[in-house]
């Protein structure tokens, strides 16, 4: 049953202190669509993960479950669509820790400090090569305003780009966005 979404208006999605998102196409399972996305996070960010319990998890969960248990500062997430590196076995985890190695040593920082996701078909290798390939284009273009273009770029088998935005007050402080927004 179609729900009639329409995709995000760019100028709706606010900018997040400190995050940069770029995109590219890898051609990882599509020619001609954009399906790696590279956000940069700024030094001392922090994250933490909630994992699926299913003993048959993609490798990508595998990296970031190391990662995140060991520590909680990170600078970078890569996410490619269209394979999500599952059921690949020692191939997979190799791919994955390659990916985070070419977006560390792009960036300036460890790879324990790069989560890697994917998304998109099962069973199939991921084709690394065209990942690494592509990451350059994902550096240059990185911005805080491309929120609408992160959400088409990790599309899978949705029909249209899903995001959302709202800007908040916390003990009485308010972002220089919320003022301009309520001024």
């Amino acid at each position: 049953m179609p729900v009639n979404l329409a995709p995000p208006d760019p100028a709706s999605l606010a900018p997040v202190a400190g995050v940069e998102l770029g995109y590219a196409e890898a051609g990882i399972r599509k020619a001609g669509r954009r399906d790696l996305m590279l956000m940069r996070l700024a030094p001392g960010s922090r994250a933490a993960g909630v994992f699926t319990q299913n003993s048959f998890a993609a490798a990508p969960v595998a990296v970031c479950r190391r990662h995140l248990a060991a520590s909680d500062r990170f600078r970078a997430l890569v996410v490619n669509a269209g394979n999500a590196n599952c059921g690949t076995g020692e191939a997979g985890l190799a791919a994955a820790n390659r990916t985070c190695d070419a977006v560390a040593a792009m960036l300036g920082c460890s790879a324990a400090e790069v989560l890697p996701f994917s998304t998109g078909v099962i069973l199939e290798d991921l084709p690394v090569e065209r990942i690494e390939a592509a990451l350059p284009r994902c550096r240059d273009s990185l911005a805080p305003d491309h929120w609408a273009e992160a959400a088409a770029t990790i599309m899978t088998t949705d029909t249209v780009a899903k995001a959302a935005s709202r800007r908040v007050a916390s003990g009485g402080a308010r972002s220089p966005a919320w003022r301009r927004a309520s001024a």
